[in-house]
């Protein structure tokens, strides 16, 4: 882990990462910023509550790109048991052949 200096709300903080997510952590501040300068725009809310908003509004987003990313893992494992069915009954009518 390494030290990194970041700023949010005009605040500075001093966080440890790993130095191979480094890039990432600090594309994450970014979003969390021009979040907070968003809702901080909309709104006369400030400190905790604007944070608090801001967290629910990125894990809300989250959230909704995850369920429209459309990953039906029920619906796949069906797939993947009828493909296999059909393998094994493929499989079966070789061996009767040898």
């Amino acid at each position: 882990m390494e030290p990194l200096d970041i700023q949010l709300m005009g605040k500075q903080f001093s966080v440890s990462v790993k130095p191979d997510e480094r890039e990432a952590f600090l594309s994450a501040v970014t979003l969390v910023e021009e979040k907070l300068q968003q809702l901080a725009g909309k709104t006369a809310s400030g400190g905790e509550t604007l944070a608090l908003m801001t967290a629910l509004n990125i894990a809300h987003e989250f959230i909704a790109s995850q369920r429209s990313a459309g990953l039906d893992l029920p619906g796949y494992r069906r797939r993947i048991g009828s493909m296999t069915d059909r393998v094994d009954q493929a499989l079966a009518k070789q061996e009767m052949l040898f």
